[in-house]
């Protein structure tokens, strides 16, 4: 097992938790990047197959953790950004006028 390696894990997986607190907290998508969070997705699962293939040691649980926590943050982000584009869409029709 790789201290530096876990360590790394650990550090990322210290800013996932505050990222879905600002997305349960702020309730939209703002400043937020699905291809970004798709990404970070493919780079656990690439770590995860790789250590069940060549190094299979407890580093794998924070790989599990991260992609969890990843995960929830994705399916929050798809919920939120509905209610933001129903938002959108609300705010650009036009008002009507009553007589």
């Amino acid at each position: 097992m790789s201290i530096f390696e876990a360590t790394m894990l650990f550090c990322f997986g210290l800013a996932w938790p505050m990222n879905i607190f600002k997305s349960l907290r702020s309730k939209t998508v703002k400043g937020k990047s699905l291809i970004f969070q798709v990404a970070v997705l493919i780079g656990y699962l690439a770590g995860i197959i790789h250590k069940i293939l060549y190094s299979l040691d407890l580093v794998m649980v924070l790989y599990c953790i991260n992609l969890t926590m990843v995960i929830i943050d994705t399916i929050l982000y798809l919920y939120y950004k509905k209610a933001d584009d129903k938002l959108a869409t609300e705010s650009q029709q036009p008002e009507t006028v009553e007589a």
